[in-house]
Parts: structure tokens; C-alpha cells; sequence
């Protein structure tokens, strides 16, 4: 087994080798033995990237609640980690168990951005696990998610099953039926049958693309009664108890700072924004619920800095209440707020003044597009003079650094 190996013979010869070793704060430490259900949970890139996205860590402590579950993480690893275990022949392990991932009953793994998908067969090949889900028999269940799993297709083949949209109630419900399907013997087929009636789940077996003419036709579905699959969306966001316990790495990563989701959807509209129509509809935490996130995360894991996340935090309908709620609150302590995803006329004078009161954080506008005409045609609605009003309106406050965003390649 690979926790009898002495790792120390490879972390010397990689760089940054604390991105394989765990034992961060607020991790789940559980008995592999006692736990009946066994997830390891994949983010297909580098630690310092996976370890700033939330959704997993949601999962994570959700997975981990629950006494009989029990939940690792894994990422990718950089080459030179990859190199060293081909050579000496072991398999990819989780952080926690450090079990290799072919161990577990079901592989999660996120679905965040299309340029990923190559680490998905990377993290498939170290594991030893067959590529296609037709090869699998008594291999982990692998399952995905994530924003990308709303268009399945390009990677259907790679995956058991898929859920489309929110995760935190269908990851409990996919947790009971592989319980249920180990206590009773079940063979592959016979659980992804019952995984394929579980809302929201996408199993690529029980469907068949059509083609005509070289071209794709549509979808024929091999159970009469279920023809589509809808994605899941949460009436309420999880509660507090799934944010309170952040993951602290031990490597710094893309983001070292504490998240705290106020809202989940967007409204805006905006004719490039794919998240703007599946994380639909709008729902929003409550300023005391929020507060009591923050209070949470801040105890438990020592940031000093947290972030307001949404789609559009400058929407968030309670924002100028909340920012000067926690700059009250956690001012004396030096602890920050950024906001990443700010619409340019919502980022009022009142707002930047309040979060200037610990440190200028910085500030993230989104044009989009370089003139007001490209603007109307992709629905940002953002003019010259409003960019020119936000940006005077910074810089007379202090601020000498503002980031933009602009796509690349949007048509004419």
C-alpha cells in the first residue's frame, strides 16, 4: 500500500513539495477503516489553483460530516512529481489517506474550465484507471462536475456519471446509493441504473448520440423514461456550517484569502456568460448569515483578507449594510475585503471608502469590450464615461491600481 511508502525519498526532488504532503489546517483527518463510503475529490490542476476554489471545499466538508463518509482531496501534480512516479511506479494518492485514488469507491472531479480536460487523463492514466467508462468494472466510480459539466459531451466517455448544476444535496444522495450498493453487492451497471435516476445526475451510458449525415442529430435516450436530465438547483445556499472551516494551505495559492459566497446567479444577461444562465436563479445570504460565515472562516483559519463572491458582488442588494457591517467588525483587526467581480456602476465612492478603511484591496472592472458599441452588442451596458467616473472616483481615494478585463475574439 502506498501509505507504507516513505515519500521522503521524492519530495526532496520536486519543486515545491509541499503541494503532496496534507495535513492542512481544518482538514478532515477520519479512519479509513470505519468510513463505509470512500470519495476522493479531484481538481484536474495544480494545488495552488485548486486549493482557491470553493465548491470543492464545500463538498469536502459536507462529505466529511457525515460520520460513515469519509472525503480526500487530490490534485494534479506538476511534471516533476508526475516524472518521479511513473519511475518508481506508484499510482496518484489522495492528501489524506495517502491511498492510491484506485482505492476509493468514487472519484469526483471538478469540471471548472475546458482547458483542464487533458489532467483529467493524466490524473485517470497515474491512477491506473481506464480512460472510458465502458472499460471500468470494479474501478472507482468516476464522476464529474462543476460549471462545465453543463456541456458533458466533449468528456461523456471519461465519466460514469455527471451532475448537472448544484452539488451539495445531489453529492449526499450519489453517497447514499453507492452505501446501499455496497451493502448489497450490486455490480457497475446495476448502480449506475440507479444513479441515472437521481436528479440531476447525467449518466453518458444510458444515452446514445445520433448523427445524420456526419452531423450530430441529437440524443436517444435508452431508458423510455427519463429522455433528458435537468440540472439540480438549490432553493436556499448550503448553510454556514459548510464554509465555517476553510482549508489553510501550506503552499500559498492563486487566491490566500478567505471566500465567502453572499450570493449564487446572476441576472445581468450578458450574451458571452455562460455562468450567468446556469447558476440562475439569483439567491442571496442573508447579511446575518453572511456575517456569521465571516465570523466562521476568520476564527478558524487566521486570513487577512476575505472576498465577497458572487457572479456579480456590486448586485448583491444588501452590499453597502454588509461592507460597513464588517469593516465595524473586523477593522481593528486588520482584516481586509476584496470584492473580484464588481460591475462598474455599482462600485460607488461610499463602498471603495468603506473597504479602503484596512487596506486598498484591489479592484477587478470588467469592460469587456474596448468600445460602447461592442458593449451593447454583448448586453454589458457599460459606457466610456461610467468607466472614466469609476476609475476618477478610485484614484481620487488613493487607489493607483485598477485591474480590467477585456475578451479577446468577440465577432466584428
Amino acid at each position: 500500500m502506498l501509505n507504507d511508502i516513505n515519500l521522503d525519498h521524492i519530495l526532496p526532488l520536486v519543486r515545491k513539495p509541499g503541494r503532496y504532503v496534507g495535513g492542512e489546517h481544518n482538514a478532515a483527518r477520519k479512519n479509513w477503516d470505519q468510513a463505509e463510503v470512500r470519495f476522493a475529490l479531484v481538481f484536474p490542476d495544480l494545488y495552488e489553483i485548486g486549493m482557491a476554489h470553493q465548491g470543492l471545499q464545500i463538498l469536502y466538508h459536507i462529505l466529511n460530516g457525515i460520520e460513515h463518509l469519509l472525503a480526500d482531496r487530490c490534485y494534479v501534480p506538476d511534471l516533476d512529481m508526475e516524472q518521479q512516479l511513473r519511475q518508481r511506479g506508484l499510482p496518484l494518492f489522495s492528501l489524506e489517506s495517502r491511498r492510491p485514488l484506485a482505492d476509493f469507491d468514487v472519484l469526483g472531479i471538478t469540471l471548472p474550465y475546458e482547458l483542464c480536460y487533458t489532467n483529467i487523463l493524466t490524473v485517470l492514466d497515474l491512477a491506473a484507471i481506464p480512460f472510458r467508462a465502458e472499460q471500468r468494472d470494479r474501478e472507482p466510480l468516476v464522476i464529474g462536475g462543476g460549471s462545465c459539466a453543463m456541456n458533458p459531451e466533449p468528456v461523456a466517455d471519461f465519466f460514469d456519471a455527471i451532475v448537472l448544476g448544484d452539488g451539495e444535496e445531489a453529492i449526499l444522495e450519489i453517497a447514499a446509493v453507492v452505501r446501499a450498493a455496497k451493502q448489497a453487492g450490486l455490480r457497475r451497471p446495476e448502480v449506475l441504473a440507479r444513479l441515472a435516476s437521481l436528479a440531476g445526475v447525467y449518466v453518458p451510458s444510458r444515452f446514445v448520440p445520433q448523427y445524420a449525415n456526419g452531423e450530430y442529430a441529437g440524443m436517444q435516450a435508452l431508458d423510455p423514461g427519463r429522455t433528458s436530465v435537468r440540472r439540480r438547483v438549490l432553493e436556499e445556499l448550503p448553510p454556514a456550517t459548510s464554509l465555517g472551516r476553510p482549508l489553510v494551505p501550506v503552499v500559498r495559492p492563486v487566491h490566500d484569502r478567505l471566500g465567502v459566497e453572499i450570493a449564487r446567479g446572476c441576472t445581468r444577461g450578458c450574451r458571452f456568460c455562460q455562468a450567468g444562465i446556469i447558476y440562475r436563479p439569483v439567491r442571496e445570504r442573508s447579511l446575518a448569515e453572511v456575517m456569521a460565515v465571516a465570523e466562521q472562516g476568520c476564527r478558524a483559519s487566521g486570513f487577512e483578507e476575505m472576498a465577497l463572491l458572487s457572479l456579480s458582488t456590486g448586485d448583491y442588494s444588501c452590499l453597502s449594510e454588509l461592507l460597513t457591517a464588517l469593516m465595524n467588525r473586523y477593522a481593528q483587526s486588520h482584516v481586509s475585503v476584496s470584492m473580484p467581480s464588481m460591475r462598474v456602476g455599482t462600485l460607488t465612492p461610499g463602498i471603495m471608502d468603506q473597504i479602503r478603511r484596512v487596506r486598498k484591496t484591489g479592484f477587478t472592472v470588467a469592460p469587456e469590450a474596448g468600445t460602447d458599441r461592442l458593449r451593447q452588442v454583448i448586453n454589458k451596458g457599460i459606457s466610456e464615461a461610467d468607466l472614466l467616473s469609476t476609475c476618477r472616483n478610485a484614484f481620487g481615494l488613493g487607489w493607483k491600481l485598477i485591474k480590467f478585463y477585456f475578451m479577446i475574439g468577440l465577432p466584428t
